[in-house]
């Protein structure tokens, strides 16, 4: 691959994640700030979730059949633009939740485009996609330390960082190397929710596995929809305690502090072919819901005072959190499926994980938040602990089912897995 082309998907990576990052995890505080319900929130989180269900038949009936993916990215960014500017001036509910769903059904699509575009223009896409795709954490860390910076995490000024970005890297990818459709012919629904892949339920093991993914992003949602706005609190309750009358400053860097998450996830990644060799697949995983576990019980009784380091230890442990089970998990997919299916395997675990089980989970999250929470609006006030609890024991049961139920103990060594 051409030095110039590396670096232009290098930006494409970077600047798509920056439009992700720049609202998604804080969209929870600015929704809470404008005087939103739980429900309401974990309703709007969820329309990303409805999203990631429909963008795979999006793509799969339209742009890998019609239009070259670059155009593709290009048009939808730019229409998500459009929506994002639209989301800054909604403050009631339905109106924010339709525009809310209108936006994520243009931006899932760019997560799955922007692989496609840069494997596409590779010869080996196992060496050459990870220095690029580590462009697209590293661009989630950067917008998340700027909006912890300066302030915005509550503000309409993450849709406007999105929106600016969105309308730049929409005009960029009219640049992008083309990459024209590879696909003709009819295509079924079943082609696209990969049915051919649906022969691994037949393995025990797998559909174990298969059943604990879903059931652990219900937890994972309660992180990226209810983490941000639950550690601000603890910050705001001790700087009251401490400064009784003051008036609160106009960041508490809560989301540069959470953006060590994504760094850990950086650590972890590093370290997963060794912990491959040493542990095996069913322990790494095993591992890795304990890590669950064990995160939310440290943000249930953190504070921002002695017990501060509970906070930090919960958003370090993504890493190996998100590590340990989603990416060794699409490694073990890849195992189990084989060549014929491997991608409509990890197709339909992606749909089934960030589409089902997030769905449910962001639903669930904003109503546990209302059944800890007293009062509304300014004078609203969470019961941190009881909330993080319950993702904590949906966590220990899928512990017990996993360890109890899941067989599998001999994969293959980590190269032959992902060769």
């Amino acid at each position: 691959m051409k030095n110039s082309v590396r670096i232009q998907l290098s930006v494409m990576m970077f600047l798509q994640f920056v439009v992700w990052g720049a609202w998604y995890g804080q969209l929870s505080k600015y929704l809470f700030a404008i005087n939103f319900t739980g429900a309401q929130v974990g309703n709007i989180y969820a329309t990303f979730s409805i999203a990631m269900i429909i963008s795979p038949f999006f793509i799969g009936m339209l742009a890998d059949r019609f239009f070259a993916a670059q155009k593709v990215l290009g048009v939808l960014n730019i229409l998500g633009a459009v929506l994002l500017y639209a989301l800054t001036q909604i403050k009631e509910y339905n109106a924010f939740y339709f525009v809310m769903l209108l936006y994520c059904l243009t931006f899932a699509p760019t997560i799955a485009l922007t692989s496609s575009i840069s494997m596409r223009q590779m010869k080996d896409p196992e060496k050459e996609f990870p220095p690029i795709r580590v462009l697209g954490t590293l661009a989630w860390i950067a917008v998340t330390n700027l909006v912890g910076f300066m302030g915005w995490g509550d503000k309409a000024t993450i849709f406007y960082v999105s929106m600016i970005t969105a309308l730049g890297i929409g005009l960029f990818s009219f640049t992008l190397p083309n990459t024209p459709p590879t696909i003709s012919g009819p295509v079924s629904v079943g082609q696209v929710i990969g049915k051919d892949s649906f022969v691994l339920f037949k393995d025990r093991s797998f559909l174990i596995f298969f059943i604990a993914s879903i059931l652990i992003c219900i937890p994972l949602s309660f992180y990226y929809a209810l983490g941000n706005p639950s550690i601000t609190d603890y910050y705001k309750a001790a700087f009251m305690a401490a400064n009784p009358g003051q008036a609160l400053p106009l960041t508490f860097f809560v989301e540069n502090k959470m953006s060590l998450g994504q760094a850990s996830e950086v650590l972890f990644m590093l370290l997963l072919p060794l912990a491959y060799s040493r542990f095996g697949i069913k322990n790494i995983l095993i591992i890795a819901l304990v890590a669950w576990i064990f995160r939310f019980v440290f943000f249930g009784y953190g504070n921002a005072g002695s017990n501060e380091w509970m906070l930090y230890a919960g958003i370090l442990l993504h890493g190996i959190c998100f590590d340990f089970f989603f990416v060794s998990g699409m490694i073990y997919t890849d195992k189990k499926a084989g060549d014929k299916i491997k991608s409509q395997a990890q197709g339909l675990i992606s749909l089934a994980t960030y589409g089902v089980g997030m769905f449910i989970g962001s639903v669930l999250s904003g109503v546990v938040k209302d059944k800890y929470t007293t009062g509304a609006g300014a004078d609203a006030l969470t019961n941190w602990t009881g909330v993080w609890l319950v993702p904590a024991g949906i966590a220990a049961v899928v512990l017990i089912f996993f360890f109890l139920f899941f067989k599998d103990r001999n994969p293959a060594p980590v190269k032959q897995l992902v060769s």
